[in-house]
């Protein structure tokens, strides 16, 4: 093995002797100040981080309490809350978050308090020292789905909170608020996307670039709260699993015919399936979506332009409609969904979205 080693090292060093090389004459930096860049540039990428994830959470806080009815039994209690220590954190961020965040590796601390939820009423602020609630100690590990797990036990019930403030602690009590339970995920990821898995919602922060207001982003997350509640992620399995059958159904006939097709017919027609109505999940996505943002209070009037931001950031999504519609379709039919919603609140009207006319058989039939 070491004389393979030589031999790839001199290899390396013939190549790079043949190999053009650049003909300016480079400045020189120490390893020293790169070192220092990287640190600065890494406390600005974890505070972007934080910062994002703190907009969202006050968001999706709101269009999840304000649209639970339409969550079944996809709900649970909440006090808008999100407290961690440096050990609590992806490790990724270890090195930085103490001069970030301001957290400790031992003392859970409120990262981001959601606007108008039971915590920011009770007072607690980002900073604070989160020490126990209803008398627990909040753990240093885990503490985000420890929160989670006891405010979902205690349900509605008033919850005693100890916080500290600059060394003085204090008693708070917090009256949670029931609101839809699936979780809301950033990903840092310059492409700007959003999904559903169906138990969670994924944000990439690239999306945040477009999503100018707080009412855009109210519906994307509505959109993405939309696919869940409608149950599309299900519905699309279940389209490819009927498309995967009835391929099946014909690589075995050409099977008995003496035609091996390697289900050729199978992954064909699972594919076809899976894309079944999926233009059609799009729209409907945007158009309850759209409700949802409406129903927590956000002034969607303008909110199709988010469209137009995609556009131009997608440009080769304008014309090419895949599973998806185009931006353009996307942004005329938002326009006439908000137009919907405007004439409903100047009417007084419930905030609810029109549900479609029955199909019969043959619809569904040819639909697939």
């Amino acid at each position: 093995m070491r004389g393979w080693g030589v031999a790839a090292a001199l290899a390396g060093a013939l190549v790079s002797a043949g190999c053009a090389g650049p003909v300016s004459k480079l400045p020189t930096a120490s390893p020293t100040a790169i070192a220092t860049e990287q640190y600065r540039q890494q406390l600005a990428a974890v505070r972007a981080y934080y910062r994002d994830l703190g907009r969202i959470d006050n968001v999706a806080f709101r269009i999840r309490t304000a649209n639970t009815r339409f969550c079944k039994d996809k709900v649970a209690a909440e006090i808008g809350l999100f407290a961690g220590t440096m050990r609590s954190l992806p490790r990724k961020y270890h090195s930085v978050a103490g001069h970030t965040l301001d957290l400790s590796w031992d003392t859970p601390r409120a990262i981001s308090v959601a606007a108008g939820s039971p915590a920011a009423i009770a007072g607690l602020e980002p900073g604070d020292d989160v020490l126990s609630l209803n008398g627990a100690p909040v753990p240093k590990t885990g503490t985000v789905q420890w929160i989670a797990d006891s405010v979902k036990k205690n349900g509605t019930a008033p919850i005693t909170l100890t916080a500290r403030r600059d060394g003085k602690q204090r008693t708070l009590t917090l009256y949670p608020v029931m609101g839809c339970s699936i979780p809301i995920a950033l990903h840092a990821s310059p492409i700007p996307n959003a999904y559903s898995t169906g138990d969670k919602i994924v944000i990439q922060s690239g999306l945040l670039r477009l999503a100018h207001s707080d009412a855009d982003l109210a519906i994307v997350i509505g959109h993405e709260l939309a696919h869940a509640n409608l149950g599309h992620i299900r519905k699309r399995q279940e389209n490819a699993l009927i498309g995967e059958i009835g391929g099946a159904v014909i690589d075995g006939g050409l099977l008995l015919g003496g035609v091996y097709t390697g289900g050729a017919f199978a992954k064909y027609f699972e594919k076809a399936g899976a894309r079944a109505y999926s233009i059609e999940f799009e729209r409907e996505a945007d158009y309850v979506g759209a409700y949802y943002a409406a129903r927590a209070g956000y002034d969607v009037s303008g909110a199709e332009n988010l469209w137009r931001a995609f556009a131009l950031e997608v440009p080769s999504s304008i014309s090419l409609a895949t599973d998806h519609p185009t931006p353009p379709a996307r942004f005329v039919y938002m326009r006439k969904t908000i137009a919907e919603i405007e004439a409903k609140e100047r009417r007084h009207l419930p905030l609810v979205p029109e549900p479609a006319a029955p199909r019969t058989p043959v619809a569904l039939a040819t639909g697939l």
